[in-house]
């Protein structure tokens, strides 16, 4: 099954325990950092579109854009559920195309991490410097090298709930610097019965500077690198790495 096609009606149940208020709410500082108050933004990579709707909720004009038609779906469930207007459009981050530009272009929870060489992170980010407006910003954050590779990395994890559980196995190739997450889940029926569906998932371990040297050559500017929601320089086991910077 493809990533984030059978998850997708899992995803938030799971992630339940992730305030993405104060994580929405990050972005907004980390965007005020370089100046930038976004009345129209993109939330790129948006999943389930729980950062795309707190976005909304600050009166922000949101475009959600992803590649998974199912997670769109969920997205807009949950905008309907809490009120407010997004517009969703399924497309390939690395072929990004919106109708007009944007103040700000926001990329959350791993989306950079699921491109898998540089030329694939070159691309999202020239396609997100077209897409931003001159004096705009793009800001995003990724799972850190030391995460990929020391937490993930060749690690199982599993969870069992009343509804859900799943089991998930690790494979870490030093040399692509890629992880391999397979993922299998077991969904409760109304009968009692467990349905069991696999996934894979495979995310790269980027480093920081190398996104900036990146993000240079695409046209940005005035890049900041900093911890997971803080506003210093990532520490050596930093598990989650922001970065945000100006659309020149």
């Amino acid at each position: 099954m493809a990533a984030y096609e059978g998850f997708a009606g899992l995803y938030d149940a799971l992630m339940d325990d992730v305030d993405y208020d104060a994580w929405s709410a990050y972005y907004f500082a980390l965007l005020g950092r370089l100046g930038v108050q976004a009345k129209t933004l993109c939330d790129c990579a948006c999943g389930t579109g729980s950062m795309a709707v707190r976005f909304a909720e600050r009166g922000i004009r949101v475009t959600g854009a992803d590649l998974s038609g199912e997670m769109l779906a969920r997205a807009q469930e949950n905008a309907r559920r809490r009120g407010v207007q997004a517009m969703f459009v399924c497309q390939d981050m690395c072929e990004l195309t919106l109708p007009r530009p944007v103040d700000a272009l926001v990329c959350a929870c791993d989306g950079v991490n699921y491109l898998l060489d540089d030329s694939r992170v070159a691309a999202f980010f020239e396609r997100a410097h077209a897409a931003i407006k001159p004096g705009g910003a793009l800001a995003f954050d990724i799972s850190s090298p030391y995460k990929i590779e020391s937490v993930l990395g060749n690690s199982f994890f599993g969870e069992e709930r009343d509804e859900i559980a799943y089991l998930w196995s690790n494979a870490y190739d030093a040399a692509s610097r890629i992880v391999t997450m397979d993922l299998t889940f077991f969904v409760r029926e109304d009968d009692g019965r467990y349905r069991r569906f696999t996934e894979v998932h495979r995310q790269r371990a980027h480093d920081p500077e190398r996104l900036a040297a990146l993000l240079c050559e695409a046209g940005f500017g005035a890049i900041q690198i900093f911890g997971d929601r803080t506003f210093e320089p990532p520490a050596p086991q930093e598990q989650r790495v922001h970065i945000v910077a100006l659309r020149e």
